[in-house]
């Protein structure tokens, strides 16, 4: 990737970090977990499900299950009734910056009872962006699949109260979607003023954007008056 100029000139310079080199079969990996091993429930589920059972993925002593969007629901049940994974620590979203099936969502289950973890995701097509709502099997789900929807644009069928979660209503964009700005977008969530009577500031990060904004020790003082606490 070529370094990008910016307006003032300047390049910016990117930071790549080396991919680990592959580790000899036989030595082991300090990251691995006897609680991540599923084999038993891999099993489970590929008898269940067949060929919705997309693609199964162990790093580090680690399963990850990848299962067809559709059938989503039925899995997160069937391993909830039937295989004791009765507790969701996790569910988020991510983009894969891919032509096909661009966008993903995990679930991270615990079993309370084996100890164990498990990885689910689904991967979401960018014409389809929808995703049948965990919350019916786990409530938990309920805020997170919020987030997601917030951060991504991925909607999720069934959920009663899908509205953003940080964001207001009206914001046009998805932050966490890799195409969006890592300084923002100047004009588009006014932020308060620095001072009272100031107005409100439409770029978040008016210095790197060539704009100086006044120091706090320079401010004009407040016509507002303080409040004495008793």
């Amino acid at each position: 990737m070529k370094p990008k100029e910016t307006q003032e000139g300047q390049t910016l310079q990117f930071h790549f970090t080396p991919a680990d080199e592959a580790q000899p079969e036989e030595k082991v990996n300090p990251h691995a977990r006897e609680a991540t091993f599923c084999a038993d429930d891999i099993s489970a589920l590929k008898s269940q499900f067949g060929d919705d059972i997309l693609d199964v993925r162990l790093y580090a002593n680690e399963h990850t299950v990848r299962v067809t969007k559709s059938r989503i629901i039925e899995v997160l049940t069937f391993l909830k009734e039937e295989r004791g994974f009765d507790y969701l620590s996790d569910l988020g979203g991510a983009d894969r910056f891919v032509e096909d099936e661009r966008f993903e969502v995990h679930y991270n289950l615990v079993s309370t009872a084996e100890r164990k973890r498990l990885r689910v995701k689904v991967y979401v097509d960018e014409d389809d962006l929808t995703v049948p709502s965990a919350v019916s099997v786990f409530p938990a789900a309920n805020w997170n699949e919020r987030e997601v929807y917030d951060m991504y644009g991925m909607t999720f069928d069934g959920h009663e109260d899908l509205r953003r979660m940080f964001l207001p209503e009206d914001f046009e964009y998805y932050p966490q979607r890799k195409e969006f700005p890592l300084l923002g977008i100047p004009g588009s969530l006014p932020l308060p003023p620095q001072t009272p009577e100031g107005p409100l500031n439409m770029d978040p990060y008016a210095a790197a954007h060539g704009n100086k904004p006044v120091k706090s020790f320079n401010e004009e003082e407040s016509a507002f008056e303080s409040v004495d606490e008793d």
